[in-house]
């Protein structure tokens, strides 16, 4: 796993190879990154971002090296909690707060909103298309904030009314909602 850029660009940290997290590759990660920071954010300017189906921890360490004011990682599984941990004592900083528990319970509870959300469910998870839709019913992200879910090709949210565009790279799809 490779930080893109930021304070800690080109640090790269060895995920075990006994993980199930099927981390975002490093050019979708690269490509989404030039997006958000071209269409969406400095994310120096005071971001609070949400990552929800952490896995590795990749994308949250990129948000950490690339300025935001912090990031909460929401990870179901305990060695990839440990993982996320793990990286953040090592690089440290109190910009993130790991958080071990389920998702969809997390948004249900969350009683703070973000300027960015990124999700990267499972994607045969059986119930990923309702993400969005509880993302805005709890009220989860800011006015003027963005949500990112990546998926499959077999999902297609372009009908969703907070849809706003859609980025492929590869076999990866992301979705933005506003």
């Amino acid at each position: 796993m490779r930080v893109i850029s930021g304070i800690y660009k080109r640090r790269r940290f060895d995920v075990p190879h006994t993980f199930k997290a099927r981390p975002t590759t490093d050019f979708a990660k690269e490509n989404l990154f030039n997006v958000l920071t071209s269409n969406y954010f400095d994310f120096e300017d005071n971001v609070r971002a949400l990552d929800l189906f952490a896995g590795t921890g990749s994308i949250s360490i990129e948000l950490v090296s690339r300025g935001c004011e912090q990031v909460i990682s929401v990870e179901k599984d305990r060695e990839h909690y440990a993982f996320i941990c793990k990286v953040m004592q090592e690089v440290k900083t109190d910009k993130c707060l790991p958080i071990r528990g389920d998702v969809f319970k997390y948004i249900q509870s969350c009683r703070e909103q973000f300027d960015f959300i990124f999700a990267d469910p499972p994607y045969e998870l059986p119930n990923l298309e309702t993400i969005p839709d509880q993302i805005f019913a709890n009220n989860v992200l800011k006015e003027g904030g963005l949500f990112v879910l990546e998926h499959g090709k077999k999902n297609s949210f372009e009908d969703h009314p907070h849809f706003a565009e859609k980025r492929v790279y590869g076999s990866v799809n992301f979705s933005f909602f506003q």
